[in-house]
This record gives C-alpha cells, structure tokens and sequence, in this order.
C-alpha cells in the first residue's frame, strides 16, 4: 500500500460544511440535474449526519437515457484511440482530485482515510489499464469466403455500483463502458452517493455532452433502469440476493448483463505455510476493511497442526486495531458502513456463539459511538451454521481446523457462491494443483483478493455472470459482428 500519511494533514476543520461546499450535484446531459428532494448520508463513525445528497426522480431515468442515446451515435463512432485518451485525461483528472475523492470515501463509507486514498490510487490505475486494452479484429478465410469478427457498441449501458468500494468498482463500469464505445448512466449506492456525483462533475470537462451520466436514488431507480427498454446492458456489483432480481427484471427486453455478486471465499492453511504471511493477508484483505469486500477470505480452513499458530498469529494483529474517526491517522479499524449490516453482523455472531461456536477473539461491543465491530475470530464450528454457510460481509472470521486436505478442499468448494478462494502451502506447485480444484472464479496461491486491472475476474456458481476487467470487460461491453462476403 502506498504511503498516504500526509492526507491527513488536508482534513477540512467542518466537513459537513465543506462537503455542503461541492454543490454535489447529479449530472446528465453535462449539466446539473434538479433532484426531487435531498436525502441525509450517514457517516458510519458516529452515526450522523455528514451531508445530503440530491435524491432523483424516476423521471430521471428517462432524461438520462435521452441524453445518453444522443450521444451515442457520434461516441459509438469516435476513434479507439480518442475514446482512449479522453479516459486517460479522466484518470489524470481523478489524481488531480484525489485529496477530495478520498475524503468524501472517508466521510460516506466512514473508511479510515489512508485506506481511502488507497482506493484513490488503484481506480486510478485501473481506468489507465482498462484505457489501454484493444478488441482485435479477427479474419478468416474459408475457401471462397473471407469474413472478419468485429466488435460493436452496444448502446446505452447502466452501471449500478456498491458501497464498499465507492470510486474503484464504479470506475471500472466507466472505463468498460465508454472505451467499448457505449454511453453509460451510474447509479452509485443510496448509501455512498458522494463520490459519484463528485465524478460525474469532473467528468463533464472531458466528455461530450450525455457520454457519462450520474443520477442516484434507491432501489426504484435501479429497478427503472433495468427494466427500461432503451438500456441495452446493466452491470451491477452487489449481493446475490439482488443480482437474481436483476436478472430477473432484465430478462423481458434481454439485457445484457455482467453481475459481480456475492461470495463466501475459503482459504485453506496447509501445515508447511508461511503463518506470518498469511495472518498478515488475511488480517488485511479480509479484517481491516471490516470484512467489507466481496472477494476477501471468508472461511479459514487450517490444517491442526498449524491451528494454533494462526489463532496466535490472527489474535496479535486483531488486538491492534484502534476504532475511531476516520479523519484520525491512529485509527486502523473501519466501521460497518450502514445500521442493516451492523445488525446483520452481530447476528450472525450471537447465532454462531449460540450453536456452540467459541470466541476466538474480539466480539466485544464498542462502548462509543459508531457502527464498529471489533476483527472476531470464532472457532468450534462448521458447516450447517450461518456464519460459515452465508457471507458475512463483515469482521469476523470462522476459523475450521482439518486433518485431511481432500476433506477440506471438499468443505472448501460447498455452497452456491465461487468468487475466490485459496491455498496456503510452501510446495507452491502443489498449491497450484489444489487451487485448480477449487470452484470459483479466481484461485490464488500465498495470496488473496489480488486483482488487476489487466487481468480477468471470471466468476463461478452464483457469483456472477459474465467475466470483469482486461480485454474481456471492455468485450464484454461490445457486441460481436461477423462480416462475410464471396469473393
């Protein structure tokens, strides 16, 4: 992670003043959009009021689509290469805003600012990757016949983004889309709205006029989005639960689609693995954020002779983390972003404990304000139990000891989600024939939740639908046309 310390030394004395300052507003056709009322945003580290955000209409939907289908033809014709570099200015632009995207992050996912700015960092990195990739022409030759595959815009497309991760996973909708030639509307999380807005105004100085559109509002406005019949793909990353919706609504004007959903990772702990590395891995990816990643580890199986190892080696880390303002440079812990999940996490802590489940670590409630729960670690269950069976989404881990690798690559690959998962081990080629075994999208050896831009995230079981980043997002973004003739 890059050494983001001195953007501290940027906090605003009142940031509800400061954000109120922005004049957040949505964008469509270039220009501000009037919303029909302002909703309150929620700052997780205390639970109050940290701004309003303009809220739309679903008459919204419609001026976007409008202004998005104008501008595609002239965008759908404009060369790979200008298409390319206009989001190449759009990164340099979301540098040149780096300090204000990352503290309205801080201020709406109530994220310790440092992590913030990293998030800064890595969408900036993949717009730059994504602008890089091409769609090559292939051509055949088949006796009399030469044809050539091409690729095609699609049209209008509507991205639909998370909380957790605000700026990153709405910039790679923006990249897929608009390199591929199509335009595109966003609709960032009611619950994280800050950000998007703040991007859909810097965006207005470098494309034309209706290419990128921002409007918000709640689940109708996402409803009205997939069930319109001028969008022509959505891509959303969110739960499962609500990805089956989405197929569902898409399903009578047959809307593409590229669903990044939910996932339940496991991670399996062989008794040769480098303890020190995974614990730091594990606490990172998967306990600092507060569990509020899709692909992070969500299941830990450790062989028993290295079991208690890891608890010691977990438990130091967890014992670390410091709660409080994510304006503060000592605080290390997130919050949980929004009340529903708060409450969500604790339950399935009590419900583990309950069925017998042995905290490991943690679990104790924060005696201040904000939605904080302390990185827990439970041992003594299994599967038939919530917490090991359905995502958590938070800072708690379930800790499974194993005697027999065949079993716990069997435990390992139950379940309806495949996201991620991985293997621990210092025979790396065994690791390598085990992750191969796994079944999910991405299986990584030594390491979890290591993604770029310029690689593929395919997905498995109900973990999505279709295949994120590299060539294959911005493919995913286009539609294939063969051009044939007899010579």
């Amino acid at each position: 992670m890059q050494d983001f310390d001195d953007i501290y030394a940027h906090v605003p004395a009142d940031i509800p003043a400061w954000i109120e300052g922005l004049s957040l507003a949505m964008t469509i056709d270039g220009a501000d959009a009037d919303p029909v009322a302002l909703v309150d945003v929620i700052h997780a580290c205390d639970e109050q009021v940290i701004a309003q955000s303009p809220d739309a209409g679903l008459h919204h939907v419609d001026q976007a689509v409008d202004a998005a289908r104008a501008a595609f033809p002239a965008w759908a014709g404009a060369p790979w290469t200008e298409r390319r570099n206009l989001l190449e200015t759009f990164a340099d632009r979301l540098w040149d805003a780096r300090v204000t995207l990352a503290l309205l992050i801080a201020a709406e996912a109530g994220r310790p600012l440092r992590r913030a700015m990293s998030e800064i960092f890595f969408a900036v990195d993949y717009v730059r990757t994504i602008a890089a990739q091409e769609l090559a022409e292939t051509r055949y030759e088949l006796g009399p016949m030469r044809a050539r595959l091409t690729h095609k815009p699609l049209g209008v497309v509507g991205a639909i983004a998370p909380w957790n991760g605000p700026v990153i996973l709405a910039v790679a909708k923006i990249a897929n889309a608009l390199l591929a030639g199509d335009t595109q509307i966003l609709r960032p999380s009611p619950f994280t709205p800050l950000s998007a807005l703040y991007m859909g105004m810097i965006a207005r100085d470098i494309f034309p006029r209706g290419v990128f559109n921002v409007i918000t509002g709640d689940a109708q406005v996402g409803a009205a989005m997939t069930t319109h019949p001028r969008i022509a793909k959505i891509s959303f990353t969110g739960s499962t639960a609500t990805g089956r919706l989405i197929a569902a609504a898409a399903a009578p004007t047959l809307k593409r689609l590229t669903l990044e959903l939910g996932g339940n990772d496991a991670a399996i702990v062989l008794p040769d693995a480098n303890i020190d590395l995974l614990c730091d891995a594990v606490y990172r990816i998967s306990l600092e954020n507060a569990g509020q990643f899709c692909a992070c580890v969500k299941r830990l199986y450790v062989h028993e002779t290295v079991y208690d190892a890891v608890v010691k080696g977990l438990g130091e880390r967890l014992r670390a983390a410091r709660p409080g303002s994510c304006f503060d440079a000592a605080t290390t812990m997130t919050p949980i972003q929004n009340r529903k999940q708060f409450e969500r996490v604790w339950h399935l802590i009590d419900d583990a404990v309950d069925r017998g489940g042995a905290i490991l670590c943690g679990a104790q409630r924060h005696g201040g304000a904000g939605l904080f729960v302390p990185p827990t670690l439970v041992g003594n269950v299994d599967h038939g139990v919530a917490l090991v069976d359905e995502e958590q989404f938070g800072p708690v881990l379930p800790l499974i000891p194993f005697r027999d690798e065949e079993a716990a690559l069997r435990d390992a690959n139950r379940g309806e989600m495949g996201l991620g998962g991985s293997i621990w081990t210092a025979d790396v080629e065994h690791g390598l024939r085990l992750a191969e075994r796994m079944e999910c999208g991405t299986a990584w050896v030594n390491q979890h939740g290591a993604f770029s831009a310029a690689l593929p995230m395919p997905f498995a079981k109900q973990s999505g639908i279709g295949t994120d980043y590299a060539q294959f997002g911005v493919a995913e973004h286009s539609r294939m046309m063969l051009v044939n003739a007899r010579l």
